[in-house]
């Protein structure tokens, strides 16, 4: 060995490739150099870090993941309970409000949710067991 590095035209030759191959590889090798998320990140001087980068937990994907898990589950509700859910939930009616627009009690309203709730709940559990 010569004690120096290959050139593109030697590692083409070697690898049976084109220069532009070699070349696209090469690059990509300087794409996958590993650093510490708590090295200092350069040209910061403020001891900042990659770790101080990263992002948090988004607690909206909570919300989705449980939205479509019970979606099986609310499409078997029958009509009223599922229109009292939206009423309630995507509406943010007052069950007050609910028991009024289709002529329940607040107390009739009050149990339909819980016992949706409630079957739903079971429901998306078993679901994913």
């Amino acid at each position: 060995m010569s004690g120096r590095a290959p050139t593109v035209a030697e590692i083409a030759e070697h690898a049976g490739m084109s220069e532009e191959e070699a070349r696209t590889g090469m690059e990509a090798l300087d794409s996958f150099t590993a650093l510490s998320l708590d090295a200092q990140l350069p040209g910061t001087g403020d001891g900042y870090s990659l770790s101080d980068a990263l992002g948090g937990l988004d607690g909206a994907l909570d919300v989705i993941v449980d939205r479509e898990a019970v979606k099986p589950a609310l499409n078997r509700l029958p009509e009223r309970e599922k229109k009292i859910l939206y009423m309630r939930f995507f509406r943010d009616m007052t069950q007050s409000r609910i028991a009024e627009d289709l002529g329940l009690s607040q107390m009739h309203v009050s149990r339909l949710i819980s016992r949706c709730c409630t079957r739903l709940r079971d429901e998306a559990l078993r679901d994913a067991a």
